[in-house]
């Protein structure tokens, strides 16, 4: 295993961990439920735990595939710096998330201020980690870039040309 595939491995996690928690989020604030909150609280906190892990993959990753035919290191580069911006985002949001774990757990006064801002901090952080993911599966899913050719293949390139009758 490579730190290609543990990169991954472990990238899909602050992913889809903060598209969970948010949804988690909304709706232990919708339901007034400090158990659904909490949980949306400590997926965040593990989100950013596996977003570390991802930050300390991707260098090696990078240097594995960044001569691949049709990568090149420009697409590399852009999903570097939007995972940075994202990853401090997402630190952030995790911390938020722990103190507002632990406010809520003690019933503290400030609970609530915090639980929003985590919100807030979530919802962001969904918008950015939706670009890191799409500019990460662009390194080798070229079908989803925004130059990708989408004309159909011929028969003769496919090797599937039939004589007609």
């Amino acid at each position: 295993m490579n730190d290609a595939h543990l990169h991954m491995v472990v990238n899909h996690f602050p992913i889809i961990g903060t598209i969970f928690g948010l949804g988690i989020l909304i709706a232990g604030i919708a339901f007034k439920n400090n158990a659904i909150k909490n949980t949306a609280f400590v997926v965040l906190i593990v989100s950013a735990v596996f977003g570390f892990a991802s930050m300390a993959t991707g260098e090696g990753a990078e240097e594995v595939v960044e001569d691949f035919p049709n990568i090149g290191k420009k697409i590399i580069h852009n999903h570097e710096e939007l995972a940075e911006k994202f990853i401090l985002l997402l630190y952030v949001t995790g911390a938020f998330a722990l103190l507002s774990l632990i406010a809520t757990v003690k019933n503290h006064s400030k609970a609530k201020l915090f639980t929003w801002i985590t919100l807030l901090l979530t919802i962001v952080s969904t918008v950015l980690v939706k670009e890191v993911g799409t500019s990460g599966g662009e390194i080798r899913h070229t079908e989803i870039r925004a130059n990708a050719d989408n004309t159909p293949t011929s028969a003769t390139e496919n090797n599937t040309e039939h004589e007609e009758d």
